[in-house]
């Protein structure tokens, strides 16, 4: 050890020293193996790509040459199938002339038929056989008759060689013949060797036999036709004794073989691609040419044999096709072999350099797997985010909403009526704006379904029109809503889904008009279609079914419509408008008996309008009219598209009409369901908004140059039970007020109007004076002591007009029936609180549901509390208010007096999910103290403890999430912020209602 150690570093150097040699030399060896083996699988891929080329191409030329194979197969088999039919129709007609030879010469005495009736037929009769040079017929003459026929016929019969004939058996001289071959009349047909067999065989078997092809006086090859005349009707199996009696000659007929053949080629597409040839095959070592050139038999492939049958068992004939030359390669049997095996290079390629990849693809699948966990998690924290923002958004609406319904119960002026309900529902429309971006994802996903509850149509639309009121004021321009009188007052539907397409619709409208009006408009389809089928006249289709406006009869120059601008759709002209009231007027029945309704919405305005190259693209969701829209006007364009796919949603179709610098009319459809006031369930009678009926009786007098407003404004005024009649200007006005037109009076019932509405521009310079003086001299004059309220309806502050005309009030539009009852509840007098009383105390009500009870409020938000307190006390609850959930389980130690609480989830402490815990297990325990206890004080106390308390979870957060957790936590419902009548109604019905506190 003590020799050898110095040594040993000295031996390792070198040793360390030629290991990376020994590495490189290993390593390059290692890829020189694999150079030589990458080159010889290249090189053996190379081979195989050439094998499968060359296999590719044999096998695309082999079903080339099949394929021209088969089409000659087709073309031959279908000119051989011609052929014979045309054949067979020649043989027809030749069988038909012997029947009649049979008929007329044989069966009538004297025989009705000689040479001259003969010759005259057939010749006039020879379109039909087109291809017989002529025909002949010939007698059977026994030897013993020969004497006789001679004497007969006035000449000796005579051999084919116009020799006369030798003696034999019988004869067959030609006795008729058509012109054409009159030369061979008197020659004898059996004088001919191949004639004579042809006689025999025709008379043995009844049927038409054919000769050998021989030339013809017109040098075409042709074959002749005998046909047997019998001189009575035989049997399909008579004997040959029997045929041989009966026989009395035989027609015989020169078919033209060559000529029938190129007819039928000429007729047939393709001829010049084929050569055609027929045979007579009888003997088939010598067969004989009748069609064609001198090709044999074995004629070079491609060739086809088709087999013809013209009638003669004892002759046989064939037609053989080939093609003129000699089908091509064709292209593909080279291009897409050389193009699959560049594909196939390619794809080597590509290979190679992916495997050379692969390290490098595998980080970076790891690198993705990694975003894509990521995603995910942001995808989650995106829902959270949503759920916390609509909870943090909720909240405080939850506050500013409860406040301001609490506002409007106390005394209001109307101006400050107006502005409360206006940034009540601006409030609302912001927490349907929340929705629907939580909704969002169900629409994409197409998995938005639409409720099915009664609501009010017009209540509705005054909601819409409270939203954009102020909006309409700014801008100066009229804002409107008429709903027919047969439109049922209250409908089944989503109330929610239809005010979002209206208020898109309307906001979209007052975004973009900054003059005239926009009105909205609801008829039924049926009834709307009576205006439209007998007013309007089409004249163009363009986009969405009518882009091109239609033409109306009667059309007005000076645009009689709201505003006195002109509409982009004249069908909503003031002639059809008229039209649609009249039938209002009479009553016209609704035609079907579906509880289906079919509504007809438009939304009219006179804005910009849409420009024509835009128009395709409206419904396009994310899209603006124009590219400076979105600077201009803002929006994201997503509103119509929506509004299209509740539209449908609906069973409906929305359309429009728009011409740039005069306006856009949408109109859409919604099919609905009737619904009777009487048939509206407790649960939803909170869905409903009557009006006053403090003012059923009154009568007005409007005073309205614009027939269309006019009409609009009697629709608020008939709403409220206020009897109307207008009138153009004011001067008709105090004619009526002074009962110069009697037949005004009798119309408002000789009531003495309660009210005198004038509209802003028909209130001429100084109208007050004169106005006035006249109310003193009809009061001098023995008239009425008590005038009519004078009421100014303009688009501009009250106090302001009020100040500016002497009158008694001002409305400010637009208008809409509850804005308008409470301007009349100040102008005429009558007490809110009054008109309101009793409104709540129905049995049916949220007032009577929540009546004396006891209701326990956890929030840990004092805003909240006291929302809900208040809340609740207005529907006559008694309430007690707790700020966390500590606090709520001291309160609800059994036995307690509460009939139901309500419990925030999201509390500091103690959650709401953890507090409805703690009372499960509270009344769980209670439970079990119960069934183990005696005394009497213990049955009280049982009774109250099987009795579990509801606990409903109140909370802003409206994922479906959310209320899951709130069932499998314990809790009864679910209750969201901001509070509303129906849905506490709904909620607490169950729980409150008069099954339950039995």
């Amino acid at each position: 050890m003590g020799a050898g150690g110095p040594d040993e570093p000295a031996a390792a150097a070198p040793a360390a020293a030629k290991s990376p040699a020994a590495a490189e030399d290993e390593a390059g060896n290692a890829g020189k193996r694999t150079g030589w083996r990458v080159k010889a699988a290249v090189a053996l891929y190379v081979v195989a790509l050439s094998a499968f080329w060359l296999g590719l191409h044999w096998d695309l030329r082999y079903k080339a040459l099949s394929k021209a194979e088969e089409g000659l197969v087709c073309m031959c088999e279908e000119r051989a199938r011609m052929l014979q039919d045309q054949f067979a129709v020649s043989v027809n007609h030749v069988h038909a002339l012997a029947i009649l030879v049979a008929t007329f010469n044989y069966e009538k005495q004297p025989p009705a038929l000689d040479q001259d009736t003969f010759a005259d037929y057939t010749a006039r009769t020879s379109f039909e056989r087109p291809l017989l040079s002529g025909v002949a017929y010939a007698q059977r003459v026994k030897h013993a008759d020969r004497d006789a026929f001679e004497r007969q016929q006035g000449w000796i019969i005579r051999t084919m060689k116009h020799e006369p004939s030798p003696e034999q058996d019988e004869y067959a001289p030609v006795i008729y013949s058509q012109e054409t071959i009159s030369y061979i009349e008197g020659l004898d047909m059996m004088s001919g060797e191949e004639d004579r067999e042809n006689i025999l065989r025709s008379r043995e078997t009844g049927k038409a036999v054919l000769t050998r092809p021989f030339r013809l006086m017109s040098n075409h090859l042709g074959v002749v036709l005998t046909f047997p005349v019998y001189l009575v009707d035989l049997p399909p199996d008579a004997k040959e004794e029997d045929r041989l009696a009966a026989t009395a000659g035989y027609l015989g007929g020169t078919f033209d073989v060559e000529s029938l053949v190129e007819n039928l080629l000429r007729q047939l597409a393709g001829n010049q691609e084929l050569v055609v040839n027929v045979y007579d095959v009888t003997n088939h070592s010598d067969p004989l040419v009748m069609y064609g050139s001198e090709v044999p038999l074995g004629a070079p492939s491609p060739s086809h044999i088709c087999v013809l049958d013209f009638g003669d068992p004892f002759r046989k004939h064939h037609m053989i096709c080939r093609y003129r030359n000699k089908p091509y390669v064709p292209w593909n049997a080279i291009t897409t072999p050389s193009g699959l095996f560049v594909i196939f290079m390619l794809i080597g390629y590509i290979i190679y350099a992916a495997w050379a990849r692969y390290d490098s693809v595998k980080e970076d699948y790891r690198k993705m797997e990694a975003l894509k966990k990521r995603a995910e998690a942001a995808d989650v924290a995106k829902s959270q985010f949503l759920a916390t923002v609509s909870h943090e958004i909720r909240t405080p609406m939850n506050g500013v909403l409860g406040m301001l319904d609490m506002l409007l119960d106390t005394e209001l002026k109307s101006t400050q009526r107006d502005f409360a309900q206006t940034a009540q529902v601006c409030g609302k429309a912001l927490i349907s704006l929340i929705n629907e971006v939580l909704d969002r994802a169900k629409i994409e996903a197409n998995r938005l379904e639409l409720e099915s509850v009664p609501f009010d149509l017009r209540s509705i639309l005054d909601d819409v029109v409270s939203l954009f009121s102020s909006k309409s004021r700014e801008k100066k321009i009229e804002l409107a809503v008429y709903v027919s009188e047969r439109v049922p007052e209250i409908l089944l539907g989503d109330p929610g889904r239809f005010r979002q397409i209206i208020t898109n619709l309307v906001g979209n409208s007052i975004k973009f008009t900054e003059r005239g009006h926009i009105f909205v408009q609801v008829h039924l389809a049926d009834h709307s279609n009576l205006a439209t089928e007998a007013k309007v006249e089409p004249v163009v289709n363009g986009i969405n079914g009518h882009n091109d406006e239609t033409t109306a009869i009667s059309s007005s120059v000076s645009h009689n419509t709201l505003s006195g601008f002109e509409a982009a759709d004249s069908r909503n002209s003031w002639e059809n408008f008229k039209y649609l009231l009249s039938h209002e007027t009479n009553e016209v029945p609704y035609g079907t008996d579906s509880d289906n309704v079919t509504l007809v919405v438009s939304v009219e305005d006179t804005g910009i309008g849409i420009p024509v190259h835009a128009q395709c693209r409206v419904f396009a969701p994310f899209m603006q009219a124009d590219s400076s829209t979105s600077r201009n006007y803002g929006g994201t364009g997503i509103g119509l598209s929506i509004s299209q796919c509740l539209v449908e949603l609906m069973r409906g179709q929305i359309n429009f009409v728009s011409r740039p610098q005069v306006g856009s009319t949408f109109t859409f459809t919604a099919v609905l369901q009737r619904c009777e006031r009487n048939a509206v369930s407790v649960s939803n009678s909170a869905l409903l908004h009557p009006l006053p009926s403090c003012f059923k009786g009154l009568s007005s007098l409007l005073v309205d140059k614009r027939p269309v407003r006019a009409t609009v404004t009697k629709y608020h005024l008939q709403r409220l039970g206020i009897a109307c009649k207008s009138v153009a200007t004011v001067e008709l006005a105090l004619g009526v007020l002074s009962g110069r037109y009697g037949t005004l009076v009798n119309s408002m019932h000789r009531k003495q109007p309660s009210m005198l509405l004038i509209e802003s521009d028909s209130w001429g310079l100084k109208m007050d004076i004169p106005l006035h003086t006249r109310f003193l001299e009809m009061k001098e004059n023995g008239c009425e002591s008590v005038f009519p309220q004078v009421i100014l309806l303009a688009s501009e502050e009250s106090d302001k007009m009020k100040a500016k005309y002497a009158v008694d009030y001002v409305i400010t539009k637009p208008l809409k029936a509850s804005t308008l009852a409470a301007c009349l509840f100040q102008a005429l007098g009558i007490s809110i609180t009054q008109a309101n009383k009793g409104k709540h105390h129905g049995s049916d009500s949220l007032y009577g549901l929540l009546l004396e009870k006891n209701i326990l409020v956890v929030d840990d938000n004092k805003v909240n509390l006291r929302v809900a307190a208040g809340t609740l006390k207005k529907y006559g609850a008694k309430v007690k208010c707790v700020e966390s959930g500590k606090d709520a389980l001291e309160l609800l130690q059994v036995p307690h007096e509460f009939d139901l609480c309500l419990m925030d989830i999201q509390m500091p402490e103690m959650d709401g999910f953890e507090a409805t815990r703690h009372i499960r297990a509270i009344e769980a325990k209670a439970h079990e103290q119960a069934d183990d206890a005696d005394s009497s004080e213990a049955d009280s106390m049982a009774r109250k403890a099987k009795r579990d308390l509801p606990v409903l979870a109140m909370t802003a957060d409206v994922i479906q999430a959310t209320h899951e957790e709130c069932t499998k936590h314990g809790m009864d419902g679910y209750v969201s912020k901001p509070f509303e009548e129906k849905q506490l109604f709904q909620a607490m019905k169950k729980f409150l209602g008069p099954c339950t506190s039995s």
